[in-house]
Formats: structure tokens, C-alpha cells, sequence
């Protein structure tokens, strides 16, 4: 039996994806959590993977220049890059936030909620149109949503309320990313969104890190561990690179399906590390309902994509790949897309991807 070492390869990345996705997740949670770590300061802990996401990349491109910088003018920074780093630092602190409130399990399920987000502000926007068959695979995902809150157990008003904003946000982020950037033209890789969008994130995290956190942080005793915060950050970017090696090997399909694999492995996973979170039957009913909607979406927006894309066969499946990874935010992801939208996904813990579609996911910083 021959074995084909490029095969193994692909689903050796996608192992490592699936790892690092699930890992960076749980890794957040586990330091934010008052019962664990006792870290409960989610900006500043975006603060860490934005600050030290956009000193590697500054290294990459400026010291080792393992990549070359973009052609970007001061007025495309200020219009583009500025609004869209605004919306990225503002789901990763409401994303990262929830992690006090809920269950890993529950924000998992919440996320389903992210094509039906980007969808809505795509239509909005004029960059999607209002299809019938899309709209009742919306109304599916979002009933399965209710039913599986309803089967909450530990439901929390207000971590439901951030994790939601969250996902709002990251749906704006994907949809001006499209707007703004693809109309001028601009593209980014993993490392150069990091370079240019990081800094600016970490920027607009230090208001409400000054006014919300500083003053606790000041008369609270933190315990600050160089090495938990350094790996913590570390996995996050790795997770960025493991990103960018699949989608360089998979198609948009591969990833699609690799993604809700990850969820299903992230839920399960979460109630071992955390023997608090109970998972009940409606819980995994209203989030199989929703699990239906959003692989019939993923199906739907893929044969568009491919029936619209014919000529440009190469490009297209790239940028489908692109969009597939982007939408699991899950906890404290950094990347940016240049065509992330016409998926509608996104993935926390890389929200600092390149161009495209994506799938249903997860993160926040």
C-alpha cells in the first residue's frame, strides 16, 4: 500500500488547526476563569496577543523581512485599515469577555449565529443580496440557537449579551473588510494583517482597558506569569500560521467540514477541562438544528462560489479557503480577511486571516 506523503501532510495541518483552534479556547477561558487561573481581565489579555502578534510581525517584515510590506498610503490606512481594526479589537474584548460568564459549550453554539450576522450585514450593506433559500437557512440556524438556550442550564443574561455583541462585530469587521479593502484593491497575508492591524487593535483596547480595568487591576491581587501569558500568546499566533498552511493545502469544502469536526471536539472537550459546564439534550438538539442550517449555508454559498468563479478556478478555491477558516473567532484570534465575507464565518483565535469565505466557528483574542 502506497502512502501519499502530500495527503498525510494536509491532514497533519489540519490536525494541528484543529489543535491549536480548540487549544487557544480553552487556554483563554482557563486563564480568565475565576475558578482556574483567576485572571478575569479579558481586554488586557487581548492587549497581550495584539501587542505581541504585531511585534513579530514588525520583526518578520521589518527586521528578518521574511515578507514584504504593502503598498499602503496614509488615507487607505486611516479609511480601511482604522475601522476594521476598531470592529476586530471590539469582538475579541466582547468575545473574550463572555469567557467570564458562560460555558465554553455555550459560546460554541452561540457562534452558529455568526453567518446568520455577517449575512444580515452583508445584505445591508449591498454586498449580499436577500435569497430565499439562504434566509430560511438563517431562520433554521436561529431557531436552533433559542432551542439550545432554552437548554442552558447555566444561562447568563449577560454573557449571552456580550458573546452576541461580539459576533455582531466580527460580522461588520468581515463586511467592511470586503467593502473597504477589496474596493481598493488591497490584499493581506496572515503576517501583514497582523503587522497593520495588531497595533492599531491593541490602540483602541487601551481606552476601555484604562477606564474598565486599570482601577481593579490596581487595588485586586493579580498573579502575573510571564510564561502562561507568553504561551497563551504564542498559541494564538501559531494558530494564525496553522491557518495559512491549510488553506494553502485544503479546499474550501475540507475546511468547511474540518471546522465543524472542531466544534463538535471543542464542546465535547470543554466539559472535561471544566467539570462546572453540563451540556443537556436540548442543548445538543436546538445546536444540531443550527449545525443543519449552517452546513446547508456553507453548501449553498460554495456552489455559488464555484459556479460564479469558473474561470478563475486556481483563485477562487483560494479565496474560498480563505473565508472557510476565518470565521472561527474563538477567543483571541488575529487575522485579517481581504474576501472574507461571502462566507460568514470567522475564527476567534485567528482573526488576522487573509482573504475569503469562511464557515461557522470561533474567536476571540
Amino acid at each position: 500500500m502506497v502512502i501519499n506523503k502530500q495527503l498525510v501532510l494536509t491532514y497533519l495541518y489540519l490536525l494541528i488547526y484543529i489543535l491549536l483552534s480548540s487549544g487557544v479556547i480553552l487556554y483563554n477561558k482557563w486563564v480568565l476563569s475565576p475558578k482556574y487561573f483567576n485572571f478575569p481581565f479579558p481586554i488586557t489579555l487581548t492587549m497581550i496577543h495584539m501587542g505581541f502578534s504585531g511585534l513579530v510581525a514588525f520583526l518578520l517584515i521589518r527586521v528578518f523581512k521574511v515578507v514584504k510590506p504593502v503598498n499602503m498610503t496614509f488615507e487607505i490606512y486611516l479609511s480601511c485599515v482604522v475601522p476594521i481594526s476598531a470592529f476586530f479589537a471590539s469582538s475579541l474584548w466582547f468575545g473574550n469577555t463572555a469567557y467570564l460568564f458562560i460555558s465554553v459549550a455555550f459560546i460554541q453554539m452561540l457562534k452558529a449565529l455568526m453567518p446568520v450576522a455577517t449575512f444580515v450585514m452583508a445584505v445591508i450593506c449591498g454586498t449580499d443580496k436577500l435569497k430565499c433559500d439562504l434566509l430560511l437557512n438563517m431562520m433554521l440556524v436561529s431557531v436552533g440557537v433559542v432551542v439550545s438556550s432554552y437548554g442552558e442550564i447555566h444561562f447568563n443574561v449577560v454573557g449571552t449579551i456580550y458573546q452576541v455583541t461580539g459576533i455582531v462585530a466580527e460580522a461588520l469587521r468581515l463586511v467592511l473588510t470586503q467593502v473597504l479593502l477589496q474596493k481598493k484593491g488591497l490584499t493581506l497575508n496572515p503576517i501583514t494583517s497582523l503587522y497593520y492591524i495588531a497595533p492599531c487593535s491593541f490602540l483602541f483596547l487601551f481606552i476601555p482597558w484604562y477606564l474598565l480595568e486599570l482601577p481593579s487591576m490596581e487595588i485586586s491581587q493579580i498573579q502575573f506569569n510571564f510564561w502562561i501569558f507568553f504561551s497563551n500568546a504564542l498559541c494564538a499566533l501559531a494558530l494564525n500560521f496553522s491557518i495559512f498552511l491549510v488553506i494553502g493545502r485544503t479546499g474550501a469544502v475540507t475546511i468547511r467540514v474540518a471546522g465543524v469536526l472542531k466544534d463538535w471536539i471543542l464542546i465535547a472537550l470543554s466539559t472535561v477541562v471544566f467539570p462546572e459546564s453540563t451540556i443537556t439534550e436540548l442543548n445538543i438538539i436546538g445546536y444540531g438544528i443550527a449545525l443543519c442550517g449552517v452546513v446547508m449555508y456553507n453548501y449553498l454559498k460554495v456552489k455559488d462560489a464555484r459556479s460564479s468563479q469558473l474561470p478563475t478556478d486556481g483563485v477562487s478555491d483560494r479565496h474560498g479557503k480563505l473565508q472557510d477558516l476565518k470565521m472561527e473567532k474563538k477567543s483571541s484570534d488575529l487575522h485579517v480577511p481581504d474576501d472574507v465575507i461571502n462566507n460568514k464565518s470567522s475564527d476567534e483565535e485567528a482573526p488576522l486571516l487573509p482573504t475569503s469565505r469562511f464557515s461557522p466557528g470561533s474567536h476571540s483574542s
